[in-house]
């Protein structure tokens, strides 16, 4: 159809143009995709097969908004930027100038202000982010609630390229299988700061504003300040030469095993509460989002694993530790890759346990997963956390 027809398409199903005459709406973009309610402020432009939206969104009352194959839930506002290839559930609220890239996944009641810059990343319900933020190759979660969550400060960035050119440095804030029970303490990201990943922070992590975090934060609860830097740097360096990578694998390993976690609660657990069409095809989104995780995670060990060999043919001392450690991680990733390999592969045919509690059938995923019992809390955290356990324990192998 052309444009003019799929605005008029539009409107007959409910859908409310402010300035018709100035958004783009792609032929290829399914009328039937979009439900009743939706609000479309000017200059907006919506493109794929793929684009779906939910009942009560306002789009662009900031500034122009793009679409590009996204699934937004219900009652989602997007106050102006570019969006490609996300997944926004119920109740999102992005800030304009927003700049939200492929592989990203958003759950319910997550917040973002203006100018925020997001991809590869999935925030839990009520998350918070600030201004002025890139915050790429990332998962996060904690708090309980849309007054106690975790946050993002604003002018925060995560900084996910290395020296060495390799981007094998994802970051886990918090984690999967504690995470979606949504009884955890926040995690508090100060502004004006950034975290170097590939890290792992604990529930009730603070860190203070002004910060750049270089270290794993494993113990729950604890404030980090670091002192800042007395000795002056002035040396030789060559970024192809690269350290001990234990740790980058280890972390890798958990940021895999987490996103495993989350497809197998997606699956088993927030299926059962797709009801609406606008619900099926979120749901068919978040699922495409962590397909595209599992992709891009492998690419990055596998460039990780090619720039390592570079490393040890210029390393001076081939028998130093660090050289140890890569030659160990060069000679068992392929075993790992084919594993790894496998247990993705493996994530369309996993069930939910036996003695495991049941999602109930009623429509409201949050308040379902507030009443469970801390038995059955419990219980599924062990069956998550056993996805995340198998994917660590390749190292050790």
């Amino acid at each position: 159809m052309s444009n003019s027809q799929n605005i008029a398409a539009l409107q007959e199903r409910g859908v409310r143009f402010v300035a018709p005459e100035t958004v783009t709406i792609g032929p290829e973009v399914a009328p039937e995709r979009l439900a009743a309610q939706v609000v479309i402020h000017p200059g907006c432009r919506l493109h794929g097969a793929a684009l779906a939206i939910g009942p009560d969104c306002v789009l662009g009352e900031e500034g122009p908004v793009t679409l590009h194959n996204c699934q937004l839930g219900a009652r989602v506002r997007l106050r102006g930027g570019f969006f490609d290839h996300a997944t926004l559930l119920d109740d999102t609220d992005a800030g304009s100038c927003a700049h939200i890239r492929p592989g990203t996944l958003l759950e319910e009641q997550v917040t973002l202000g203006h100018c925020v810059g997001l991809k590869q990343t999935v925030l839990l319900p009520y998350m918070t982010a600030g201004s002025l933020i890139n915050f790429c190759d990332c998962l996060m979660s904690g708090g309980t609630s849309g007054k106690n969550h975790s946050e993002i400060g604003s002018s925060y960035v995560h900084f996910n390229f290395t020296p060495h050119q390799d981007k094998a440095t994802a970051s886990l804030i918090g984690d999967v299988p504690r995470g979606v029970m949504m009884d955890q303490p926040p995690i508090f990201l100060g502004g004006q700061g950034g975290l170097v990943g590939p890290c792992r922070l604990a529930y009730g992590t603070v860190i203070a504003a002004g910060q750049i975090c270089r270290k794993d934060v494993l113990i729950p609860g604890h404030l980090i300040r670091a002192a800042a830097s007395k000795a002056a740097i002035d040396q030789p360096y060559d970024p192809r030469l690269m350290g001990g990578v234990d740790r980058i694998v280890v972390n890798n390993l958990h940021y895999l095993g987490n996103l495993l976690a989350l497809d197998a609660w997606w699956r088993l657990v927030r299926t059962r509460f797709v009801r609406e069409p606008w619900q099926r095809h979120c749901h068919e989104g978040a699922l495409l989002r962590l397909a595209e995780m599992f992709d891009e995670r492998m690419k990055r060990l596998d460039q990780f694993a090619e720039k390592l060999v570079l490393s040890l043919s210029l390393a001076p001392d081939a028998q130093a530790v660090a050289c140890c450690s890569q030659r160990a991680f060069i000679a068992s990733w392929p075993r790992m890759r084919e594993t790894l390999l496998a247990q993705i592969a493996a994530r369309t045919t996993i069930a939910i346990p036996d003695g495991l509690p049941k999602p109930g059938a009623g429509n409201d995923y949050l308040a379902w997963v507030h009443a469970l019992a801390p038995a059955d809390k419990q219980h599924l955290t062990a069956w998550l956390r056993s996805a995340v356990d198998a994917c660590v324990a390749l190292k050790q192998e």
